[in-house]
C-alpha cells in the first residue's frame, strides 16, 4: 500500500479496489483500512491470482465503465527483473504479471495509468540466460527473445496493438532524489490516452557538501538550490520499542558486524577476517558493497530489502549489533506510525520492504493529477501534439554513497577523522534516452 497511500496523501484520489495474492498482506490492508489509516474505508479488496480475475466482471462490481477510471496504478512483483540474484525475467511466472497489467488496462482504458517496477525491468530479456550461452542469427544478432530490453519492447507493442491510444512516458528515478530517507531505484511508466506529453519534477534533494551545507548538481533545478538528503538518522534515530517485530543475525554474523563501524562493510576488516568470513565471495568482483554492512544515521538508508539478516546484504543498525526491526522498516518507507502488519514475521517484512516508497507514490501522484486538471479543463478532448509513442527519461536514478577508507578508519560526517570525503556518485540530472526500445533492427546498428 506504499504506492496507494502515497497517491492519497496528495488529497487527488481515492483508492476503490485493491488486487493481492497474499493473504497476510490483505488482512494488513483490511485492518489499518477499517482502522481509517487509508482514505478510503470503502476500498474494495480482491484477494488472489490478478490472472484468475476478470477485469470487466470489476469494473461491474465497482460501478464503473470503461473509460470512467482516472488511474489504474500498480507494481506487478519484481523478483523476475530485479539484477540482484537470478533474473528469470518471463521464464517466471511473476514475470508474466505485467501482462496482466495491460489486461486490465485495455478493459478499463483508464485516463492515464502508472506501473512501477525496478530498473532491471529496463533491461531484461524475455528469455533469460548467460550472455556466452545466448546464440546468435546468421547476421550475428542475438535472438530476439534474448536482446535486452526485449520485455519491455514486447510489452509496448502489445500495448500499441491492443490499445493504440496511449502513449507511454517511462522515468528512471530514484526515491532519496524526492524526500525519502532511501535510496531506491525504480522506473516509472506514466500512459496516458489524451496524448499529454507527461513530465516528471526535477530532483528536489541533494548532496551536502563541505561549503557550509551547499548543494551540488551537474544539472541544478531553475531555482538554484537542493534540500540535504533526508538520512536514516531522521527516519529512525531515537525510536525505542518494548516488542519488536526481529529476524535477527545470527550469533555467528554478530560477530563479525561488532568488528565493523557505523557506515562501514566488510572492506574495514582486516584481510584475514575477510577471507573467514566471507568464503568464495571474497574473491568474488562487484556487487559486494552490502557484506557486514553497519548503517550510518548520516546517511540515507541503502534499499530495504525482505529480509535484513543476510550476511551479503546485511541492514545492520547503527549503534547496536542487530538488524533493522520492522517498524523501522515501516518508517523508512514512510508508513503512517500507526501501520500494523499481519501474518509471519517473514511475510510482515516482505510487505514492508516490497512496497513503493510513499514519498514516491506521493510525488507520482502530483504528476498525473496536474494532467488530470488541465485534461479536464479541456473537456478530456485528445491533444493534437505530434509526440512520439514512448519515450524513456533518466532522471538521476543513480545515486550511490561511497564511503572511503584510510588505514582501516571509515570516513563519515562529523566524526573527527572525516575530511568531508562521503561522496556521492551523481551523474546529470536529466538525460533523455532515445527510443531505442521500438527501434528496429537496422536503426540499432
Amino acid at each position: 500500500m506504499g504506492l496507494d497511500i502515497g497517491l492519497e496523501r496528495t488529497g487527488r484520489f481515492a483508492t476503490v479496489a485493491a488486487i493481492e495474492l497474499s493473504p497476510a498482506s490483505c488482512k494488513s490492508i483490511a485492518a489499518n483500512r477499517d482502522a481509517g489509516r487509508t482514505a478510503e474505508p470503502d476500498m474494495r479488496i480482491y484477494e488472489g491470482d490478478i490472472s484468475t480475475l476478470d477485469p470487466y466482471q470489476v469494473m461491474a462490481d465497482l460501478g464503473l465503465k470503461s473509460g470512467e477510471l482516472d488511474l489504474l496504478c500498480g507494481g506487478p512483483p519484481c523478483q523476475s527483473f530485479s539484477t540482484a540474484g537470478r533474473r528469470g525475467s518471463v521464464q517466471d511466472v511473476r514475470g508474466t504479471l505485467i501482462w496482466q497489467f495491460l489486461r486490465f488496462i485495455v478493459a478499463f482504458r483508464p485516463k492515464f495509468f502508472l506501473m512501477e517496477n525496478v530498473r532491471g525491468l529496463m533491461s531484461s530479456a524475455l528469455r533469460h540466460r548467460p550472455t556466452a550461452e545466448r546464440p546468435m542469427d546468421e547476421e550475428g544478432y542475438l535472438l530476439t527473445d534474448e536482446e535486452r530490453g526485449s520485455v519491455v519492447r514486447s510489452w509496448l507493442s502489445d500495448l500499441r496493438e491492443q490499445a493504440p491510444e496511449y502513449r507511454v512516458d517511462c522515468f528512471e528515478v530514484n526515491a532519496v532524489n524526492y524526500g525519502a530517507p532511501q535510496l531506491r531505484e525504480r522506473v516509472l511508466f506514466i500512459g496516458n490516452k489524451l496524448n499529454h506529453l507527461v513530465e516528471f519534477p526535477n530532483p528536489t534533494h541533494g548532496e551536502a557538501n563541505e561549503e557550509g551545507g551547499q548543494l551540488t548538481l551537474f544539472d541544478p533545478p531553475a531555482h538554484g538550490k537542493l534540500t540535504p538528503f533526508r538520512t536514516l538518522g531522521d527516519a529512525i534515530r531515537g525510536i525505542t520499542e518494548d516488542n519488536p517485530v526481529l529476524m535477527d543475525f545470527s550469533p555467528r554474523k554478530k560477530q563479525f558486524l561488532a568488528l565493523v563501524k557505523p557506515g562501514g562493510n566488510w572492506r574495514t576488516l582486516p584481510e584475514e577476517i575477510q577471507r573467514e568470513s566471507m568464503g568464495k565471495a571474497w574473491f568474488a568482483k562487484g556487487g559486494r558493497s552490502g557484506w557486514w554492512r553497519r548503517l550510518s544515521y548520516d546517511l540515507p538508508c541503502p534499499t530495504l530489502l525482505t529480509m535484513p539478516n543476510h550476511a551479503s546484504s546485511a541492514l545492520c543498525h547503527p549503534d547496536e549489533v542487530r538488524a533493522l526491526t520492522l517498524r523501522e522498516f515501516s518508517l523508512i518507507q514512510e508508513f503512517p506510525p500507526e501501520w500494523e502488519f499481519f501474518g509471519s514475521p517473514q511475510e510482515q517484512y516482505a510487505q514492508a520492504g516490497n512496497a513503493v516508497p510513499v514519498k514516491l507514490g506521493e510525488v507520482a501522484g502530483e504528476v498525473v493529477a496536474r494532467h488530470l486538471d488541465a485534461a479536464h479543463a479541456e473537456g478530456l478532448k485528445q491533444r493534437s501534439f505530434d509526440h512520439e509513442p514512448f519515450r524513456l527519461t533518466y532522471v538521476r536514478s543513480h545515486v550511490r554513497t561511497r564511503m572511503w577508507f584510510k588505514d582501516g578508519h571509515v570516513l563519515t560526517w562529523n566524526d573527527g577523522q572525516s575530511n568531508g570525503e562521503v561522496k556521492y556518485n551523481l551523474p546529470k540530472t536529466r538525460r533523455m534516452v532515445k527510443d531505442a526500445f521500438m527501434a528496429d533492427r537496422t536503426e540499432r546498428n
